[in-house]
């Protein structure tokens, strides 16, 4: 079974990255929460932690292998510890993790089923079903980590310190992508929570936050982001 796979990220689709390995591309599965962090680093390299399912019709005779990928362990470990409770399954749990761990942990330790029911796909009696079979299981992932947001630099910055280019050698490739390494991601994903927090549902705070980015309009603050985004409604 493959466990982890590194490679240059290509695309970031609706709910899925491309990742090219040498001669091939793969198709990652990806949570929204992922998804949004990732959304930005297109040509960069990535890892992601896997685990496989297959995909298919009981009755039929065709199976077809799906691949979901995290940044860190522990965002895999909980999606396998989700998919635990009954009725809930890998596709189940895939659309469900559309906030980040800690915030569905907190909602579990807190028997929050309300909360819990406003994730895409789970409705009030499975909420409650969460709650009870995972209610003592989740202190692992209250402290789940997440992506620092980075300071923006301004005219009164030094200029960074560049080398002079040798004659000969070759840039070292960019460092690959880590959960540290997501300023943007880690900007994104407070647009997503303030336009949530506004009122917006998921999907529509998603179709905003992904309309802003294909503007190619820049922005380095949450109120930069929520101006354009208001400003370019109608």
């Amino acid at each position: 079974m493959m466990t982890r796979m590194t490679g240059t990220l290509t695309r970031v689709l609706d709910d899925e990255a491309r990742l090219e390995i040498g001669a091939f591309e793969y198709q990652i599965l990806l949570p929204e929460a992922v998804r949004r962090q990732l959304q930005l680093h297109a040509g960069r390299e990535v890892t992601f932690h896997i685990t496989e399912y297959l995909e298919g019709n009981p009755s039929g005779n065709r199976f077809v292998p799906r691949r979901i990928g995290f940044l860190t362990e522990l965002e895999l470990e909980f999606f396998e510890l989700f998919c635990t409770v009954e009725k809930i399954g890998a596709k189940k749990a895939l659309k469900a993790m559309a906030r980040p761990v800690r915030e569905i942990a907190d909602a579990i330790n807190r028997q929050d089923a309300k909360w819990l029911s406003t994730l895409p796909g789970i409705g009030a009696a499975t909420a409650e079903q969460i709650v009870t079979t995972l209610k003592r299981k989740v202190t692992p992932f209250l402290m789940a980590a997440t992506p620092p947001t980075a300071v923006p630099a301004t005219d009164s910055d030094p200029a960074p310190v560049t080398e002079k280019k040798s004659s000969g050698r070759r840039k070292p490739p960019p460092e690959p992508i880590s959960v540290s390494d997501l300023p943007d991601g880690s900007l994104v994903e407070d647009v997503y929570q303030a336009l949530m927090g506004l009122g917006h549902p998921p999907q529509e705070a998603r179709t905003r936050i992904d309309g802003l980015l294909s503007s190619g309009k820049k922005f380095t603050s949450l109120n930069e982001a929520l101006t354009l985004i208001y400003a370019n409604r109608g």
